[in-house]
């Protein structure tokens, strides 16, 4: 790709400056998931890891054997919180998943202990295989976990699905998770590189932009869902058919707008029980038709 110009990519990428009324949702999204922290049987904080920022909040089911959705927060890898999207769970969780939803250190972190797009990616991985071990201590089924993740999360749901997990340790399987759903994801990081607002913070080089894009990788034996908001940048709506493009309708079979959506809002399709989003989701993990 040719270098881009800086502030079309600005104005393609940077989400806060497109959505005026960014405080006020993050501020529903945090009262929303108090509420849902409040009113649900919940595990916060359990560590998946020694290191900065590996914990995760789990959301039991009452279904027996339950399958686990694994929920991937975004904010360009460097910020957000787990804690700011538990109001997703409830209405999952109603309908018999288990949501686990993990934290990440985020970039740049310090001189001291420097945080890149890989580390978060390897804290991912890790965390994963947590879920996998520890899944049945939940009431949750080690065979069926999805994974899900939104922007930022969405890349790294993306990487999930190309893990090779029998590389991580003899005692996971092959295809841990080979089901994923991508929200307005990105999938070729060079234009993220060359974007100003970005660079600082993620200090991606040319050779890492191409290590970390799924875009460039062989498709994975899993499916990817993908999907978008409508209203969405021409960036995002290119990065959500681009890995379509890359892998192929085998492998990326729904590669869809979501409707009257925007970069955040599009996330509340996933929260409404009769949102298309949430009936992806409920597909993948064998709790609705596909």
């Amino acid at each position: 790709m040719t270098r881009l110009d800086p502030a079309w990519l600005e104005v393609q990428y940077n989400n806060r400056a497109r959505i005026p009324e960014h405080p006020q949702i993050f501020e529903r999204w945090a009262r929303a998931s108090a509420l849902s922290r409040e009113g649900m049987t919940c595990h916060l904080d359990v560590r998946y890891g020694d290191g900065q920022n590996e914990t995760l909040d789990v959301f039991p089911s009452a279904r027996v054997n339950a399958p686990v959705l694994v929920f991937i927060h975004g904010g360009w890898w460097r910020s957000l919180d787990k804690s700011d999207h538990s109001f997703l769970a409830p209405s999952l969780v109603d309908k018999g998943a288990i949501v686990v939803m993990p934290n990440y250190a985020l970039c740049p972190g310090t001189d001291v202990q420097p945080v890149s797009i890989e580390s978060i990616t390897l804290q991912m991985v890790r965390a994963l295989a947590w879920v996998y071990r520890n899944a049945a201590l939940y009431g949750a089924d080690p065979r069926c976990i999805a994974v899900a993740g939104h922007s930022a999360g969405a890349h790294l749901a993306a990487m999930m699905l190309s893990c090779d997990w029998k590389a991580v340790a003899d005692d996971l399987p092959a295809q841990l998770v080979s089901l994923a759903l991508g929200i307005s994801g990105v999938y070729d990081l060079e234009p993220i590189r060359q974007t100003p607002f970005l660079q600082a913070d993620l200090r991606l080089t040319p050779e890492s932009a191409l290590k970390l894009s799924p875009a460039c990788f062989r498709k994975p034996k899993g499916q990817l869902y993908a999907a978008v908001g409508a209203l969405e940048s021409e960036e995002f709506l290119r990065q959500n058919s681009v890995i379509q493009q890359a892998w192929g309708m085998d492998t990326v079979p729904v590669c869809e707008a979501i409707p009257d959506t925007h970069h955040m809002n599009v996330l509340h399709d996933l929260a409404d029980p009769e949102g298309r989003l949430q009936q992806i989701a409920l597909a993948l993990l064998g709790l609705a038709p596909r």
